[in-house]
This record gives structure tokens, sequence and C-alpha cells, in this order.
């Protein structure tokens, strides 16, 4: 997906969650529901995230530099970590502290109404949030995948924080509204405290399995295999090479990708028919591949 598609995505929902924060806030220190505070800390970590997703974001978009000749596109994927490590401690840590707190307390609700009506509307957004998100990660999805297996494959890890958020967001929700409908039918607020420790555990949950998809980004991952895929199927393609001896590719940020490769060319070839061909490989790939940023291809007789 192209970088504004994501920026526009992450605006969304710092937009939605700052709305959705503000009523849950008020609605909490109406009714004292430990559920719907949990779900108002939950929002306002969420709407951190952004921010810290939209500065990540402008770094990665920053130019290469002597000290950073590659450009700072993984500098995205540092910053989606620290969003997972939020929403562990920001997020996960603090609901599930909150529900204790309330067993301990056992502090009877009021107005849950309220909390009824904020709960469903902000349901809805994050719904309609979500979907948002799963249409942006649709686009990027190839052939024959399903859409978990796209998930857990993108590179972009922006548009999976923000699923996760969304997703985790939707549960949570729907977690509070069983929570404090309990609580008020059995008029016991027992319930609502096990919902935001629910909640919490969800939320840590999330946290630790975006974690691993961060952090495996972080350590540098191949790129999408269609891109190996493209630069073997041109190197046949070509009359002056005879083949692929070693190729790698490395993700160094939403739609950056390196490609070093080794290729042996058809003999008789004179320097300049070397560079020549060699430079015309390069400009086919990255003319159906704009993904491709960098292309070291060297000419070899062994792998």
């Amino acid at each position: 997906m192209a970088a504004h598609g994501s920026l526009r995505v992450i605006l969304g929902s710092l937009l939605a969650n700052t709305a959705i924060f503000v009523f849950k806030l008020v609605v909490a220190a109406i009714t004292g529901s430990g559920s719907m505070m949990a779900e108002a800390i939950h929002s306002l970590a969420d709407c951190a995230n952004q921010i810290l997703l939209l500065v990540g974001t402008r770094e990665a978009a920053k130019p290469a530099t002597p000290k950073h000749p590659l450009g700072r596109g993984r500098a995205a994927y540092f910053w989606s970590f620290m969003v997972a490590l939020m929403i562990f401690l920001g997020g996960g840590v603090f609901s599930i502290y909150e529900g204790v707190h309330k067993l301990e307390s056992n502090e009877p609700l009021s107005n849950e109404y309220a909390a009824y009506a904020v709960l469903i509307v902000a349901l809805v957004i994050e719904i309609a949030a979500a979907m948002q998100v799963k249409r942006a990660l649709d686009a990027q999805k190839e052939a024959g995948e399903t859409f978990w297996q796209s998930l857990w494959h993108s590179k972009d890890a922006d548009l999976v924080v923000l699923f996760a958020e969304n997703s985790a967001d939707v549960l949570g929700l729907t977690l509070a509204l069983g929570a404090l409908v309990l609580a008020g039918i059995t008029d016991d607020p027992i319930y609502d405290a096990c919902g935001s420790i629910a909640i919490g555990i969800l939320l840590c949950s999330a946290s630790f399995g975006l974690t691993l998809k961060v952090k495996s980004l972080l350590q540098g991952e191949s790129a999408d295999r269609e891109v190996e895929d493209l630069f073997r199927k041109e190197v046949a393609a070509d009359p002056k090479l005879a083949g692929v001896l070693t190729i790698l590719t490395i993700q160094q940020g939403p739609g950056q990708v390196m490609l070093a490769a080794k290729v042996r060319l058809a003999p008789g070839l004179t320097s300049e028919q070397v560079v020549k061909t060699i430079n015309e490989l390069e400009a086919r790939v990255k003319s159906q591949n704009s993904q491709v940023h960098w292309q070291f291809v060297e000419p070899d007789v062994v792998a």
C-alpha cells in the first residue's frame, strides 16, 4: 500500500479513537464502571499508539543519507514495536489493575444505561474502522492467500498494528458491554470488574502477537516472494543472461525492498555489453515493481 494510504488510515483511526475516548471517560466518571474506565484507557492508549505510528511513518519517509545509505524505512517497524509495548503497558496492564481494584472496592454502578449507549456507538465506530483497515490489507493480498495469511505475511507494520488494535477494540467493547449488562441485571459489580480483567488479558495477548510479528520485521525479513519471482522471470527472458546464481531480498520498510543477486551471463559479451545488460535488467525490474528501491546485481560464474 502506498505511504499516503497508510497515513490516511492512521489519521482516520486517530480521530475515531479520540472521540471514543472522550465519550468513554465521561461515562466512566458518571457510572463508576471499571470496565468503562478500562475501555477509556484503552482508547487513550490507542490514540497515543496512532501518534507513534504517524511519527514512524514520517521518519521512514526521510531520504537516504551518508549515515543511513538505505534510508530509514525500518523506523516504521521500531515505532510499531513501541506501539505493541504501549498496548501491553498502557492498555492491558492498567485494565487488569483497574479490574482488581474494583474487585477489592466492590463499588456499585450507577447510570449504566449511559454506558450501554456509548459502548454501542463506540462498537459501531470501531467495526467501521476495522473494516477500513481490512480493505487496505485486502488490497495487498496475493492470489490464493487467505486474509489471515496475508495479515501475517504483510510487511506494512502500520496496517497490521491498526488491524490488531481495532480488532481488540471490538472484542474489548463486546466484553465491556456484556460485563455491564450482567452487572446491571444481577446488581453485582463483580461482573464489571471481571470484564475489566478480561479486557486486560485480551490486550496483553494482542500485544504479544504484535511483538512477535514486528520483531521479525526489525530483524530483517525477506521481501514478498513476488519480488524474487519477478527478477528470475526477467533474467530468464533475456538471452544475454544465462541464469540466476544467488539472490536475496530484504524488506527495509513498508514499500521499500533491497535486492542483491549474482547472475550468469551468456559467453562472449564485452564489458560494455555486460554493464548495459545488467542496467537494463534492473530497469525492467524497477518498472514492474516500484517497491524495489535498491538493486545490487553482480555478474559471476559461481554462486
